[in-house]
């Protein structure tokens, strides 16, 4: 017969607690860092010189078409190749950032692409700078548009952490994996990790939702946000 026992792994709660900060602290740290590559991406691609939309066009390639393990390993193993050497929670960092900044990139793009014409000629009349046309007029409205997509891409993202734990990083798959191969209670270990990723998840759509009109594209005049 079958038993389980929740509790041997719910005893090694320290060891939950700590991978859970650390995949709450990554990405934390990964979303406004990746999101200002995506913005600086997106600008460039749409209206940067033709070098540099050519480079952000092979970055955006790379990224969005391998997979994120790999990005991670040769960050990892590959990099101190060429006497760069990182620690397991920087090259975390480091991968998420750069893969939440390359398919931000293309999201936001799209975003951009969408503002009708006459917005940017209005701009342009009432004498704004390129950077402030593109500040105060362009970028609230196109974040706006592709919230959902971006934040759905950062939950990517933060779940995406969970391979982290491949290169020792102690978030919290690292943690439940710890946790069965002291008790072998790997269902049990797996199944509370997955229902912690589920409430995560959940969570962090809701106060994304939530906090993108407030502080990241809301209108603050005229009664509309």
């Amino acid at each position: 017969m079958i038993s389980f026992d929740f509790l041997a792994v719910l005893a090694e709660w320290p060891l939950l607690l700590k991978g859970l900060a650390w995949t709450l602290g990554l990405t934390l740290i990964a979303t406004p860092l990746g999101l200002l590559i995506a913005t600086l991406g997106a600008w460039s691609r749409a209206s940067g010189p033709a070098w540099l939309r050519r480079l952000l066009g092979a970055y955006v390639e790379l990224l969005r078409n391998t997979p994120f393990i790999v990005q991670l390993f040769f960050i990892f193993f590959g990099l101190p190749a060429m006497g760069v050497k990182l620690s397991p929670e920087a090259a975390s960092l480091i991968a998420m950032t750069l893969n939440l900044g390359a398919y931000g990139t293309e999201i936001l793009r799209a975003g951009i692409q969408a503002t009708p014409r006459g917005q940017w000629e209005a701009a342009q009349s009432l004498a704004l700078s390129p950077v402030q046309t593109f500040t105060r007029v362009v970028l609230p409205p196109a974040f706006q548009r592709v919230w959902p997509a971006l934040t759905s891409q950062i939950i990517i993202v933060m779940l995406g952490s969970a391979v982290c734990g491949q290169i020792s990083t102690e978030e919290l798959s690292y943690a439940a994996n710890l946790i069965q191969s002291r008790n072998f209670r790997a269902f049990e270990a797996f199944i509370i990790a997955t229902l912690v990723y589920l409430m995560l998840a959940v969570l962090a759509r809701k106060l994304l939702m939530w906090a993108g009109p407030r502080f990241i594209f809301g209108v603050r005049s005229g009664g509309h946000g």
